[in-house]
């Protein structure tokens, strides 16, 4: 398994720019519930060398269990100058596709994470800031470096904090639903097409938060 690191940060960095935001999605393959992104700035002087070095344990949210994403999550925000949410719902998924829904969440979490850095610049402004996004495409229409990598969230450490944030903040929003839809048990399986998730369809047929263009078949 790769360990994540924090070398393209530092050379980002080196070259001048202000902030270097890790940025990733999740919740693309869904049936149900929204698309989130998340934007993180790590701080770098939290950055450490070592074994005990609180971010060796950070991972590409996929591979690590529930628990222990919940236990990384204060950790990545306590050493992040800032972090941003967005979110974008099943109705909007379908009307733009989940390709640009995807891009439109991380938009929205750029932004968000914008109000939060205008706190830590001099001049109440969020600086330069250098986006590194996991996968192949940058957000479009942003007059700011980009750098999209396939796999970031398996090797970069900004965009595997990134993948956590989202993971986790998406999962409670799913126990959230699982209260208001329980026949679904969105707890469970956070609206992903497990056989739990297709047959309780079959069962009960859609709801609000279901994606239609996904859902075709139940329909």
């Amino acid at each position: 398994m790769k360990i994540p690191n924090y070398k393209i940060e530092l050379a980002i960095l080196a070259s001048g720019s202000g902030h270097v935001v890790g940025i990733d999605e999740v919740g693309r393959g869904c049936l149900a519930g929204p698309v989130v992104a998340a934007a993180v700035v790590l701080d770098p002087a939290a950055i450490s060398k070592g074994r005990k070095a609180w971010h060796r344990e950070v991972r590409d949210s996929k591979t690590l269990l529930p628990e222990k994403r919940f236990m990384l999550e204060p950790a990545i925000k306590h050493h992040s100058l800032g972090w941003g949410i967005g979110v974008v719902e099943p109705k909007k998924i379908d009307d733009l596709n989940i390709h640009n829904a995807g891009l439109l969440a991380m938009r929205q979490a750029v932004e968000d994470l914008r109000k939060t850095l205008k706190r830590f610049d001099a001049h109440g402004t969020p600086g330069s800031m250098h986006l590194l996004i996991d996968g192949r495409f940058i957000i479009p229409g942003y007059d700011m470096e980009q750098t999209a990598i396939v796999d970031g969230d398996a090797s970069v450490l900004s965009i595997s904090a990134a993948s956590i944030i989202a993971k986790t903040f998406r999962d409670r929003l799913m126990v959230k639903l699982h209260k208001k839809f329980p026949a679904y048990n969105f707890a469970r399986h956070k609206g992903y097409a497990t056989a739990e998730h297709r047959a309780a369809i079959r069962a009960h047929g859609l709801t609000a938060v279901h994606r239609l263009s996904f859902c075709g078949k139940f329909a």
